[in-house]
């Protein structure tokens, strides 16, 4: 803000300066002319931080990076107060300069300012290749409350640097403070699991300003960073999967990981499966694998809380996760028997 009024008063006065020393010296328009350049100087002020506005609106992170942009700018002005020099020998109002060059220093120096310092993440971000050959990888809400990406992690699978949106923590910790108890849990469980990977070894959690006021949605927010960053999303929502995808972006998805982590399984296959409940169809009864795999066995309704030797028939992928279809062994052998038999009657 301070920055801001001394932008205001330096281009305001320096507009009157400007206009006051242009002016001819027995104008009669003289102080209308002075306050006419008064308030192009504070217009031009005005629409200099609008601007500025648009293009970022992001808190202060790293200093460096606006006294780098703030030097830039200001060398920029000192080579362009080479050129004034020479028009001031030739000029008739050579006080006017002085006054000109004033005002360029404040405008590129209030722009290298701000604009160092809210785009060095993004100039982090694209010089990781160069550090590195992992690419920048944002987290949604949803993949951290699921907490399946922090013992990936651990595991060592993922290394390096995972990024953190503020507006994806302002969601956690908006979800963590909702009046409703399962929300509240939810929350308050993405917050452990995010306070869990900040303390681990292989990775960095970094969290960026970044934001982007005119899209509505967190999703909507995520894919745009993603574009602009150039990074990857990782996500467990089928949604926002295919909304990135539809734009471009790359997406690394927990549940397609975990169902290509499950052990291949064909039909003739033979398991053993502990019977947990009834099936949905009429004689079926459902059990599960140890990774959460459904597997529904034929004329198996009455084995409920017994294991059972079963043969599989099908598999069948759904974005959900993979059903194993099979039936009790007794029966699939008793089958083979019968087409077996059949078979060699009708070569006879």
């Amino acid at each position: 803000m301070i920055i801001r009024i001394i932008l205001i008063l330096a281009c305001s006065i320096s507009g009157l300066a400007i206009a006051f020393y242009s002016a001819a010296p027995n104008s009669s328009y003289l102080v209308l002319e002075s306050i006419g350049g008064f308030i192009i100087g504070l217009l031009i002020a005005l629409l200099v931080i609008k601007v500025e506005r648009d293009i970022r609106k992001l808190s202060l992170k790293i200093i460096a990076g606006g006294v780098v942009g703030m030097i830039i700018g200001l060398l920029i002005a000192l080579i362009l107060g080479f050129g004034l020099s020479l028009v001031s020998q030739i000029s008739e109002n050579p006080q006017v300069v002085p006054w000109i060059y004033m005002l360029l220093t404040g405008i590129l120096g209030y722009l290298g300012l701000v604009l160092g310092s809210k785009k060095v993440d993004e100039l982090n971000y694209q010089g990781v290749s160069s550090k590195s050959a992992l690419e920048p990888r944002l987290l949604d809400t949803s993949v951290i409350i699921d907490g399946r990406i922090a013992d990936i992690c651990d595991s060592g699978f993922i290394e390096g640097e995972l990024i953190v949106p503020r507006f994806v923590l302002n969601e956690l910790q908006y979800v963590a403070d909702s009046s409703d108890s399962m929300k509240r849990s939810r929350g308050r469980r993405g917050l452990d699991i995010l306070n869990h990977m900040q303390k681990s070894s292989n990775i960095n959690i970094d969290i960026v300003e970044q934001d982007f006021p005119k899209i509505k949605g967190v999703d909507g927010k995520l894919v745009a960073l993603a574009k602009k960053i150039n990074a990857k999303l990782l996500t467990n929502d089928y949604n926002l999967n295919k909304v990135a995808e539809l734009q471009g972006v790359r997406v690394l998805n927990i549940n397609e990981l975990a169902n290509a982590m499950k052990p291949v399984v064909l039909p003739g296959e033979q398991m053993t499966v502990k019977i947990i409940r009834e099936g949905k169809e009429a004689g079926q009864g459902v059990g599960y694998l140890d990774d959460g795999t459904m597997i529904i066995v034929d004329a198996a309704q009455k084995l409920v809380n017994m294991n059972v030797d079963v043969v599989v028939t099908s598999v069948l992928q759904t974005t959900a996760g993979r059903m194993i279809f099979t039936e009790l062994k007794e029966a699939a052998e008793k089958k083979n028997h019968q087409n077996t038999k059949a078979s060699s009657e009708t070569a006879s």
